[in-house]
Formats: structure tokens, sequence, C-alpha cells
């Protein structure tokens, strides 16, 4: 992978120099939050490479999102076995140690097949998971990027991609639930909770260098971003 190149044409200039960067960041978030834009913005801030999900490879997706009750076993198995692919990649490259953004945390593979599988059917893809070892690089920060449903709504209708006007507000509803109970615990990094709601990270120099600032001051623990408090 090489590092990556900006697609944002009004990131503002930071300058990093003495700055302690993480090595390795994980944006995470629910469907429409804006973690993949995310990601790519800090990747070009940063120069880092980028380690994205490649959502657009996995064939049940598209059906997943009209039959969510028969296609999410193997929807959520492509997935698995997607992110043990990357790993295992990374590993024979050897590439642990470069610097990357991610935009997703393998933490969240669990959640979303606990939101949409049944019984018998998790139970399967915890046998499943439990088998295949992903010796995935812990985070040396977590992102969280939260947003309420109806905003989630309208950017997903906003951007436009075929495949997911079918998602409905109860299915986002659940997987907001599932986040907040996953983070709620979370302690395996330093992990920023960033409230999206009133912020334009893509379009507002301001936004975005406020974010970036308030990240390069985290050493450990939990923090909170509101832009309405420090904007």
């Amino acid at each position: 992978m090489q590092p990556m190149k900006t697609e944002f044409d009004n990131l503002p200039t930071i300058d990093l120099e003495g700055k302690k960067l993480p090595r390795f960041i994980a944006v995470e978030g629910n469907i429409g939050v804006g973690k993949t834009t995310l990601a790519k913005q800090l990747a070009a801030t940063f120069n880092y490479e980028t380690l994205l999900e490649s959502a657009e490879e996995n064939p049940f997706l598209e059906r997943f999102y009209f039959d969510r009750k028969g296609t999410a076993l193997p929807t959520q198995l492509y997935f698995l076995f997607q992110r043990s692919r990357q790993f295992s990649q990374l590993r024979q490259a050897d590439m642990f140690q470069p610097v990357r953004v991610s935009d997703f945390l393998i933490n969240k593979d669990p959640l979303f097949a606990s939101v949409t599988l049944d019984r018998d059917e998790l139970d399967l893809y915890n046998k499943v998971y439990d088998q295949i070892v992903i010796d995935a690089p812990t985070p040396d920060l977590v992102i969280y990027l939260q947003a309420p449903v109806d905003i989630l709504m309208q950017r997903i209708r906003k951007r436009g991609i075929s495949a997911e006007q079918a998602i409905d507000s109860e299915y986002l509803h659940q997987l907001n639930e599932a986040y907040t109970q996953l983070f709620h615990y979370y302690n395996d990094s330093p992990l920023l909770i960033v409230n999206t709601t009133e912020i334009d990270l893509v379009n507002n120099p301001q936004h975005f260098r406020a974010l970036v600032d308030y990240i390069l001051n985290i050493q450990n623990g939990r923090h909170y971003f509101n832009p309405t408090s420090v904007l």
C-alpha cells in the first residue's frame, strides 16, 4: 500500500513538527457517519497508509439490505473471512510497523453479527470466529464517530449509494445501540468519541483542524469531542 494521496481540496495545512502521532488509528461508527472519509483525511494529513473496508467486494451485501434475514449469515461470514485475509496479507508483508489509518475495528464484526443473526446463526458464526485467528494489531487510538439515526439517514440518502437506499432507521438504531454497548466497555486503546451531528469535517477546514488538534493531545484514556463546545 502507498501513502494516501489526498482527494480533498480544502484540507488545512497542519504543522506536525515535533508532534507525537498515534501510529495506528482506527475510525469506527455506524453506516453513513463518515468513518471512511475521516480515515482518508487523516491519512492525507499525516501521510499515513490506509487499511479500508472493501464492502463493495461482498457479493451478499446488496441483497442483505433488502433481505437481512435471508442473507445475514453469508454477509457476515464474508466480512469475517475478508478481515482475516487483510490481516494475513499485512503479516506476510511485514507491514505491522508502518503507520496507518483504518476505517474499521475488528471488534465490530461480532457486533454486527449480534444484531443481524438469529440465535442458531450467531452460534455458528461464533464457532467460525473462534477458529479464525485474526492477529490484528491494537490501535494506538480509536475514534468513534456518533450521530443520531435521523442524521445518518440523511447522509445515506445524500451519498446515494444504491444498495444502501434500502437501509431503514430501525436497523441503524439497533447498530447505534450495539456500538454504544461496545464502546461503553472498550478499554484496549485510547478512545475518542466524536459527536458528528453539527460537524462538517469535509467542507469546514476549521472543524477538521480542531479535531486534529484534539487528537494530537490525546495520551490515554477516554475522551469526548463535542464540536459545539470547542469551535
